[in-house]
């Protein structure tokens, strides 16, 4: 169940006062992941509205994003001057601009789940009754996953051999080498979503493998892992650690491997911080929303 809107405002409007009578200011901490947001809708971003015909703060984003937050100092907020402005968007936005070129969704439930409304680029409208005040996530180009839907499944400052063959099983995956030692490296999720699977297949095969629901058909799946460490069902973004590096089931030596699936069938990979070449190997390392 969303979170009710007056119920925010009231905590926000206590804190706030307890402040001023304190004779300090109220000031909203920023995710790492929104450093370059600043309340002004620019050219493609996403922006949300506090009030309905585009009123009060604005909340601008350049990609999709599964989870908002809901407290301070770690919610995404309302930036812009106005009304809302440093309160939560989870749940608390009325209308929408998408000046970006391509259809954004916005979902009911976090993860890219539940109702939604599809916004056309260009479109400034009123989220619809079921919308209004229950927003928790949005995607750019919904069900197409564009390049940079997804993060390198590795820390920032670590530098990873991305490596594809034609002979690979599946075709698309891709095998990833750390040198000169791979084993026991931490894994993360490529996006926000929910674990869907966490098994064991003993000496063959994947061995010790997760699989990440993303939401419109999309999957991520990391195998031959030494360690497990998120749960099904278990709620996941781009900075949860799901496991470590292994050489469990059919490998021949420590390595991740890699998938990513719409609808059943592995695609070849695409990261916001660059792409593995599909024949060969390269040299791939995470630069942006650092778990």
């Amino acid at each position: 169940m969303p979170t009710l809107k007056r119920w925010k405002k009231t905590a926000a409007g206590v804190a706030a006062a307890a402040l001023a009578a304190a004779g300090l200011t109220l000031v909203s901490a920023t995710p790492a992941g929104a450093a370059a947001r600043d309340g002004v809708c620019q050219s493609g971003e996403f922006c949300y509205y506090y009030n309905s015909n585009h009123s009060g703060s604005v909340s601008d984003f350049a990609g999709s994003l599964g989870d908002y937050g809901t407290t301070q100092p770690t919610c995404y907020e309302y930036k812009g001057p106005g009304n809302g402005q440093g309160l939560c968007i989870k749940n608390d936005a009325a209308s929408v601009w998408n000046r970006s070129n391509t259809k954004v969704r916005v979902y009911y439930n976090s993860n890219y789940a539940g109702a939604y409304q599809d916004i056309a680029p260009g479109a400034k409208v009123n989220l619809n009754a079921t919308l209004k005040n229950n927003n928790a996530s949005h995607q750019f180009n919904p069900g197409s996953a564009p390049a940079g839907q997804f993060w390198l499944p590795f820390p920032c400052g670590e530098t990873w051999e991305a490596g594809t063959r034609t002979n690979h099983s599946p075709a698309n995956a891709v095998d990833f080498n750390h040198y000169p030692e791979d084993n026991g490296w931490k894994v993360y999720s490529s996006a926000p979503g929910t674990v869907s699977k966490v098994a064991n297949t003993g000496s063959t095969s994947y061995g010790r493998y997760i699989v990440i629901d993303h939401g419109s058909g999309w999957q991520t799946l990391y195998a031959h892992l030494s360690s497990q460490d998120v749960s099904v069902g278990q709620k996941v973004t781009e900075k949860t650690m799901i496991g470590r590096v292994g050489s469990t089931g059919g490998s021949t030596g420590p390595h991740l491997h890699y998938e990513q699936k719409q609808n059943g069938a592995v695609k070849q990979v695409k990261f916001r911080d660059g792409n593995p070449v599909y024949w060969g190997k390269k040299n791939l390392a995470r630069t942006t929303n650092c778990p």
